[in-house]
């Protein structure tokens, strides 16, 4: 029975550099550009369903400005929070017999399954949403702990947007 040889690797450092570059690379791309998140309760439900798995681009908003009905990631007292941006800044906005008015103007929220509550950023304390402030909410009205609570909140506090649910597989895909 013939022996095998077992061959060394020629370059060990030249290894530990393209693993060492991987990693690196693996860390940037997360840390700068896009992460993993979970959903966390039932508060954007039918939208997004407790326990999907979505990426968050941290990336967008560097170059884009944040849209009406974006879909976020908030740091809220110090816990990720996914929610709807529904105000922007300097804008007026009620919710009224179920509908919402911006700026005095009826805005369709196609995604809803369920009528909000009356609601005035005045009960805030605001005649207008602050200067670079946002008012976010979730889109099972009923079980959202947002906006109408921790009151708008700000640029920095968004970190990402997000619309791609990745697992379940079953149920991967854009949400809007």
């Amino acid at each position: 029975m013939k022996k095998e040889k077992v061959k060394k690797p020629e370059n060990p450092l030249k290894d530990l550099i393209i693993y060492g570059s991987i990693i690196l690379a693996i860390i940037l791309v997360r840390t700068f550009i896009v992460t993993p998140v979970r959903v966390n309760g039932e508060s954007m439900y039918p939208t997004l369903n407790n326990k999907e798995i979505m990426l968050l681009n941290k990336w967008d908003y560097k170059f884009n400005d944040i849209k009406r009905f974006d879909i976020v990631v908030v740091n809220a007292n110090g816990k990720k929070i996914i929610k709807r941006v529904i105000g922007l800044p300097g804008e007026t906005l009620k919710y009224e017999n179920g509908t919402l008015y911006i700026d005095g103007q009826e805005k369709e929220e196609p995604y809803l399954k369920e009528k909000t509550e009356d609601f005035n950023i005045k009960d805030l304390g605001y005649d207008k949403i602050p200067n670079n402030c946002y008012f976010v909410i979730g889109d099972n009205r009923d079980n959202s702990k947002d906006s109408r609570i921790i009151g708008c909140v700000k640029k920095s506090q968004i970190k990402g947007k997000t619309s791609l649910v990745v697992l379940p597989i079953k149920k991967a895909g854009h949400r809007n």
